[in-house]
């Protein structure tokens, strides 16, 4: 029974790992940030200065989707956004629980790239979950830190749990 509840635990039915929801544009990651190179913060514009990476705003995708490719299915719910003042309603991919504080900016700031939590969206058609985001993964990322972060003060249980 134990060891039941163990693998569930770790499986990705519990960890959700791999979970990628329905989005209001199947928007791929792949051609936009893969193929054509476009930045991470082109899209999630207040990553370096916010706790959010924010989602594409609908004038984000209309930079470049009201000369291309604008009158195909697929960027029917982007059109209709505009015409109706109704922002597009992204479903998050990777969602932590309301009591952990978690801020991007940091992140960034100390050198962590997107990849580090979220795998190699430039490889994913759709987007999909690619780590736990559970106590363990990050405190094992603190432990022994990419790069240049020295987060010594994160043993504080507070930090996080606020």
């Amino acid at each position: 029974m134990a060891y039941g509840v163990f693998e569930y635990y770790h499986s990705p039915w519990w960890t959700r790992v791999g979970f990628s929801p329905d989005q209001p544009v199947p928007f791929s990651h792949r051609h936009h940030a893969g193929e054509l190179r476009i930045d991470c913060r082109y899209c999630h514009s207040s990553v370096e200065s916010s706790p959010f990476a924010g989602m594409p705003s609908t004038q984000t995708c209309l930079s470049c989707h009201s000369q291309i490719f604008a009158d195909t299915a697929l960027l029917r719910p982007v059109v209709a956004s505009l015409e109706h003042g109704v922002p597009l309603r992204w479903h998050r991919v990777a969602d932590l629980p309301a009591y952990v504080y978690f801020d991007h900016s940091i992140h960034v700031a100390k050198g962590v790239s997107c990849t580090t939590c979220h795998g190699n969206v430039g490889d994913m058609a759709l987007t999909a979950k690619a780590n736990r985001f559970d106590m363990r993964w990050c405190l094992d990322c603190h432990r022994s830190p990419p790069r240049a972060v020295h987060p010594a003060h994160l043993t504080n249980c507070s930090t996080c749990h606020r």
